[in-house]
């Protein structure tokens, strides 16, 4: 029986999982604990139920996904540590929530390198992508495919549309030294909060912003207590479908091969939803009164970006690898 702490539980984060059976009707499969942020109207959780009907039909009762949602699990840090451990067999996480196991990820999280998500996806089809893939899978992360979040933006109380704005705030952040060190570089404090407990931070004024993507800043509800969204977008937050080693190292080469085929074309299915649910986020954020500014200074946004590839790049390749990445087709 798995437990909860009694914090996740006062604060509603434990919900009942959703359990989607690859055969219905009949014997169920391998069991797969599948860890998903939010809710199951959101990409992130509707990807788990598309790979679960294609696999009905590729794997007949083989696999028996159990998806449980709304962080009932933990944060992407404790998703991962149970994806290391074996206790969670599948997920999805940010390029940065790994950085700690795997550092040379951060090339993705590069403010202001990709120009748009047609530039990252052809850079992760490339030797970046199957050069990152087997360093994950060194640190006990089997990478099935790469996914797009979407661009991350400035969120905060007030419109803060220059970096001298940011300057003194309390924003919080991923725990990735790239994130800290991008945000302390324009003079603010950067404050580790794992995304399960942001509303609340924002809300009582622990931090005074933070940046996300638009659909997990409407998914998250942060919307009701940072109104404001400056659209900076100065990363594009990747992630990863992935999966436990030890779960991965267990199944046959059949198995390997249906669930790599129905997690890639999963990958696919969630970009083009989170395209969609971005719009339909901000439209709900709209409604509710949140507000969308659009940056001032963006030289000096981007100039403070320059700053975060000069400092980063010995340990991600050399500024010639980066520069390449920024002026490929």
């Amino acid at each position: 029986m798995m437990s909860f702490t009694r914090r996740r539980i006062a604060a509603g984060l434990v919900a009942a999982p959703v359990i989607l059976s690859a055969r219905a009707g009949l014997a169920a499969g391998r069991p797969v604990t599948v860890a998903s942020l939010l809710g199951d109207d959101k990409p992130e959780t509707k990807i788990w139920r598309r790979i679960a009907e294609i696999l009905a039909k590729t794997a007949p009762g083989r696999f028996d996904l159990r998806i449980v949602a709304n962080a009932a699990l933990g944060g992407e840090k404790e998703v991962a540590e149970g994806i290391k451990l074996g206790s969670v067999q599948a997920s999805l996480s940010t390029i940065s929530a790994l950085s700690g196991w795997v550092p040379d990820g951060q090339i993705l999280d590069l403010p202001f390198l990709f120009r748009d998500r047609g530039h990252l996806k052809r850079v992760l089809a490339g030797p970046l992508g199957s050069e990152l893939k087997g360093k994950y899978e060194a640190q006990g992360f089997v990478v099935l495919g790469f996914i797009n979040y979407g661009a991350r933006h400035l969120l905060a109380k007030e419109p803060i549309t220059t970096p001298a704005g940011i300057k003194g705030k309390r924003i919080r952040v991923i725990q990735s030294p790239l994130h800290t060190e991008l945000w302390s570089g324009f003079g603010a404090f950067p404050t580790p909060i794992p995304i399960p407990e942001t509303y609340n931070a924002l809300k009582s004024g622990v931090v005074d912003a933070m940046d996300l993507t638009k659909s997990a800043y409407v998914g998250f509800k942060l919307h009701e207590v940072v109104p404001w969204l400056i659209e900076t977008g100065h990363i594009w937050a990747t992630g990863v479908v992935y999966v436990s080693a030890p779960f991965w190292k267990s199944l046959s080469a059949e198995d390997k091969a249906a669930l790599a085929a129905a997690a890639a074309e999963g990958a696919a299915y969630f970009d083009e939803l989170i395209v969609a649910d971005e719009e339909a986020s901000m439209a709900k954020a709209k409604a509710e009164g949140g507000k969308v500014a659009q940056p001032e200074d963006r030289a000096g946004w981007e100039a403070g970006a320059r700053k975060v590839w000069t400092s980063f790049a010995p340990k991600l390749g050399g500024i010639e690898k980066i520069e390449a990445i920024a002026g490929s087709a």
